[in-house]
């Protein structure tokens, strides 16, 4: 439909508004004629009243024709105090209403001709002025309605008929003018959107600003950006895609090949001589190590992680899970403690909240039974007003400069020897899932601590920044 348009729309708008701003200019146009209506029929009246003071001798018909020219039925002057009834005739209805067009304020006289429009049927009425060239004190006339209100009706027709020409002809240049320096800049825009979304990788259909109006060539230079950035990100994502199969598909191969490797070392490992028995507890550790490795990337590879399905639940709850189920595995010398009020409620993914958490823990638990040291994990939470805080911290040795580096990269984040470095990656990804973040607070010889912020609502970068 046209009026669905941008358009449609503006040219209906552009109508309406210049119609209203002709109304608002009819009403006072209508009272002005009003005004200069009567006050015509009173210089009228004082130019036959002055006829008739100047020469006594009028006959009956002379003064009729007069007052007939003049369009009034009665004139009275005041003079020198004196009001005198200068023209007279008999008046076929008594006089309605009254009019002193001497200091009539603009309300009034508005009110007034708003009136005379509404009212049909012919009347009479006195209207009161000042003579013109001071020709007296005041001068009176009583005049009927129904001429006054066809002029008024005529002249009113005629401004809208003016109005209504006047605004087609306004709001078809406007919508010629927009549609030339707005619209069709923006169905370019529009158009260059549907192609590019055709076929994003092809360089060729991003767009190029020509627009002249600076709001659209600011939207077509930051469309321009989006596009290229995007355009380089789905060719890496593809490049990556393709590197990914591939080493996927190689570290298959390798897997097998190490598997065989494997089942080999073991069958060496009865053997007798001392420099194999020597070596193979090694071989075995490294070729452990490998298939591990390419385990680990191939369940990397295909893990997709769902979103998460978000919920109110108990905290402590959780915490308590993931805490008991790292406390069987635990060795001597290491202690857990928890630091979760009962009552805290937070909104995330029951299922993957506790694989966050289970990683946190395990990963403070393998540091310390590395440096075989002992100490405590301790789990605490608390909130704000923007944010439910998870802090997981132990009195482990500390992380090594090569892994906060990297810490959240994939395959190369790991601490621990032999790791992969997936699990804080996973755990990071889980958490940016909710909306929140995975942040390293602190790590040294006394110890690493990791926070969870989980946002309670969705927030603005602008808010984010505060």
């Amino acid at each position: 439909m046209f009026l669905n348009t941008l358009s449609g729309r503006f040219l209906a708008l552009t109508i309406l508004f210049v119609m209203l701003a002709e109304i608002f200019i009819f009403v006072p146009s209508i009272a002005r004629f009003r005004e200069d209506y009567m006050m015509n029929r009173l210089e009228r009246a004082q130019i036959a009243s002055l006829a008739l003071l100047a020469n006594d001798m009028i006959d009956a018909e002379l003064e009729t024709e007069l007052l007939e020219n003049a369009g009034v039925f009665n004139v009275v002057l005041r003079r020198d105090e004196v009001r005198q009834l200068v023209l007279a005739s008999d008046m076929p209805a008594p006089i309605a209403a009254t009019y002193d067009l001497r200091n009539a304020p603009a309300s009034t006289l508005i009110l007034d001709a708003m009136r005379r429009l509404a009212t049909p049927g012919d009347e009479v009425v006195r209207v009161i002025g000042n003579p013109t060239r001071d020709a007296g004190q005041l001068i009176e006339i009583t005049m009927p309605t129904e001429p006054l209100r066809a002029a008024m009706l005529d002249y009113g027709l005629r401004i809208l008929l003016l109005s209504a020409v006047i605004s087609i002809f306004t709001a078809t240049l406007l919508f010629f003018a927009v549609r030339q320096l707005l619209v069709k800049p923006i169905e370019g825009v529009v158009s260059a959107m549907k192609s590019y979304a055709a076929a994003p990788e092809d360089a060729r259909r991003i767009i190029q600003p020509s627009a002249t109006v600076r709001e659209l060539s600011d939207a077509e230079h930051a469309l321009k950006s989006m596009q290229t950035e995007l355009t380089s990100v789905l060719r890496q994502r593809e490049r990556l895609a393709s590197l990914g199969s591939a080493v996927a598909k190689v570290s298959h191969d390798l897997r097998n090949i190490l598997t065989t490797a494997q089942l080999f070392a073991d069958r060496i490992e009865s053997s007798e001589d001392p420099v194999v028995t020597r070596m193979v507890p090694k071989l075995m550790n490294s070729i452990g190590r490998a298939v591990n490795l390419c385990e680990s990337t191939l369940a990397f590879g295909k893990a997709e992680e769902p979103p998460p399905a978000l919920d109110r639940v108990l905290l402590a709850t959780i915490v308590n899970d993931a805490v008991e189920g790292e406390r069987l595995a635990a060795g001597e010398g290491v202690l857990f403690e928890e630091s979760v009020p009962a009552s805290l409620i937070v909104r995330a993914d029951p299922e993957q909240l506790y694989r966050v958490l289970s990683n946190l823990i395990r990963n403070a638990r393998q540091a310390m039974e590395t440096a075989k040291r002992g100490g405590t994990i301790l789990v605490e939470a608390a909130e704000t007003d923007r944010h439910w805080t998870i802090a997981v911290s132990d009195d482990g040795p500390g992380l090594p400069p090569k892994a906060r580096e990297h810490l959240f990269t994939p395959f190369q984040g790991g601490a621990r020897k032999g790791g992969a470095g997936l699990g804080l990656a996973i755990a990071a990804e889980l958490i940016r899932g909710h909306g929140g973040a995975l942040r390293l607070d602190r790590t040294g010889s006394d110890g690493t601590v990791f926070v969870i912020e989980l946002p309670k609502s969705i927030v603005t970068e602008e808010q984010a920044a505060e």
